[in-house]
């Protein structure tokens, strides 16, 4: 049977949306009053910057795409952006499993991401279940902060 594992399927699109509108301002600039704020896990794997900023923000930061970036690259899995801290300019490299939030607050728009340290495809499979023949009751599913909906109610009659 396979195995869905939709928290991490929802992380990944959520990702993606990130990934679209770094892509529109690497191509097109920021316009009519966006900007970007982009937090990250510093210490995460395949970030690079430099060790100065790497001391002053040892778990995590948040750079803000405005006025003043240069060169933003964006790949399939990060992106690079020069920035200036304090006078001085400095290339960031980060890829999108490092991102903990992004927050464009003209659009009044946010994202939160969960980070985690082993990528989805080798998170552990849970054993098996025993095989059981014959029907057998199945406990419903109440998903936090949720409402289970039937889709009885959008049939046609």
């Amino acid at each position: 049977m396979a195995r869905f594992d939709y928290q991490s399927m929802i992380q990944e699109a959520l990702r993606h949306v990130l990934h679209l509108a770094l892509s529109e301002v690497a191509e097109g600039g920021l316009t009519d009053g966006h900007h970007f704020y982009i937090t990250f896990d510093t210490g995460a794997p395949g970030v690079e910057i430099a060790r100065v900023l790497r001391d002053l923000y040892p778990q995590e930061m948040t750079i803000v795409l405005q006025h003043q970036y240069w060169d933003l690259v964006v790949e399939e899995h990060s992106f690079a952006v020069t920035l200036a801290f304090n006078g001085s300019r400095h290339r960031l490299a980060v890829p999108f499993r490092a991102v903990t939030a992004f927050v464009d607050p003209e659009a009044q728009f946010g994202l939160r991401f969960e980070i985690t340290d082993v990528p989805p495809a080798d998170l552990p499979v849970p054993e098996a279940e025993p095989e059981v023949r014959g029907p057998r009751a199945v406990k419903p599913l109440d998903p936090p902060g949720g409402q289970v909906v039937s889709i009885e109610e959008f049939r046609k009659k």
